[in-house]
């Protein structure tokens, strides 16, 4: 006999993921190009995998702090120190988390209440948004526009999207899928509008390492850490998993004011108790030892992105701004802000399944970018034949290289 006590009516405002609905499709076939997710075709290098390996033989095997181990909580005050000049108590302002979308989930914990609404610039990586939903809040996405051959913030949207329910806004920079990263001035105009409207500001920074917009040098975007003090309403989420290449190992880290960082250090016991304390250990590892490793990858993404920059600008009917940061194109819209409509991904599923190649409609990145059709970058340039012949359809789409 089939039980009729129904599910929580909550589960009815989280939608599932529709990059993870394309990418089940995927894992169920052979021979597919998997370019669904926010990850390069390059592995984790092998120093990290042998500090783990040395971890546990060591006895890393056994719970942590809630927080996570003191010593990487060092390490990363101590890199976020050297890489944007900012001074950090590990004891209290920084939590190791169980990968970056779970820093996500227990800092939104911390700030939204149901009813609550977030802010959040759009497109965007949805998991923040289905986040806010999934504890009763309400997302209200903000399109970025398009002018002077960049995305810029539309900052008169913002003003008149804030109400008395507002508690947050969200953006990540650099931006999964716009490439685009916010400059200084854009940063601080932003930390202005939360203080002047008392609204938490989430950045979600887990590509700064993927940078290419600086000219002077500098191997990291600019940080909102820079400009906060340690008692604003900042949070700041990261992560090993682009930086390092670590994406399978699920080990990331939320800068905040400490009375946050304390209080979602003691919900991290509910949701997974700590990140693996071998994985902790790896991650020291990675800061200490992966500055090389990092440049190279970089370096090569930089190719990757010119070849396919180059590849798509020369299309008439492509108008895509250069990015500064991330591994995404992503085209501007022929109007100067992105709309929205109603696109199938079961008819794009349709299409893939015959090319072998699992991509993500843009339409999974946020409601406000669903006009918009995602084509990955190709992760080689034994992709480029293809790409000679490939015709555009009429909307819009972006793209990992």
């Amino acid at each position: 006999m089939t039980s009729t006590i129904p599910l929580a009516a909550s589960l009815d405002k989280v939608q599932p993921s529709r990059i993870r609905e394309i990418a089940n499709v995927a894992f169920a076939m052979d021979g597919v190009l998997r370019l669904q997710f926010g990850e390069s075709n390059l592995p984790t290098p092998d120093f990290i995998k042998a500090a783990a390996t040395q971890a546990m033989q060591d006895g890393f095997t056994f719970y942590t702090e809630n927080a996570g181990l003191p010593s990487l909580r060092r390490a990363i005050a101590a890199k976020t120190e050297e890489l944007h000049g900012v001074t950090l108590n590990p004891a209290d302002e920084v939590l190791i988390t169980a990968s970056g979308v779970q820093a996500l989930n227990v800092a939104i914990k911390c700030v939204i209440d149901p009813g609550d609404e977030a802010l959040v610039l759009s497109p965007n990586w949805p998991n923040a948004s289905a986040i806010v939903e999934m504890f009763g809040g309400k997302t209200v996405e903000i399109p970025m526009l398009s002018a002077g051959g960049r995305f810029v913030i539309d900052f008169a949207a913002l003003e008149a999207a804030v109400t008395p329910r507002t508690r947050l806004l969200a953006f990540t920079s650099p931006s999964n899928p716009l490439g685009w990263v916010a400059t200084v001035d854009e940063q601080q105009a932003l930390l202005d509008f939360s203080r002047r409207h008392d609204l938490w500001l989430l950045a979600d920074e887990v590509y700064e390492r993927i940078y290419y917009g600086d000219r002077h040098g500098d191997t990291v975007a600019p940080s909102i850490l820079r400009l906060s003090t340690r008692e604003d309403a900042v949070i700041v989420v990261n992560s090993f998993s682009k930086s390092y290449r670590m994406t399978g190992w699920r080990l990331g880290w939320v800068t905040a004011r400490r009375d946050l960082a304390t209080k979602a250090a003691q919900l991290n016991e509910f949701i997974v108790s700590h990140a693996p304390s071998f994985v902790q250990k790896a991650g020291e590892v990675a800061l200490a030892h992966g500055e090389d490793e990092l440049a190279g990858m970089v370096e090569t993404f930089n190719e990757r992105m010119d070849f396919c920059y180059q590849a798509l600008s020369s299309l008439k009917a492509v108008d895509v701004p250069k990015p500064d940061g991330a591994f995404y194109l992503f085209r501007a819209s022929s109007a100067s802000k992105i709309r929205s409509s109603s696109p199938s991904i079961c008819c794009k599923n349709r299409r893939w399944r015959w090319r072998r190649a699992a991509l993500s409609a843009t339409a999974a990145r946020a409601p406000s970018a669903s006009a918009t059709r995602r084509i990955f970058r190709s992760l080689n340039r034994r992709w480029s034949a293809s790409a000679s012949s490939w015709k555009p359809d009429s909307g819009e789409f972006g793209g990992r290289f």
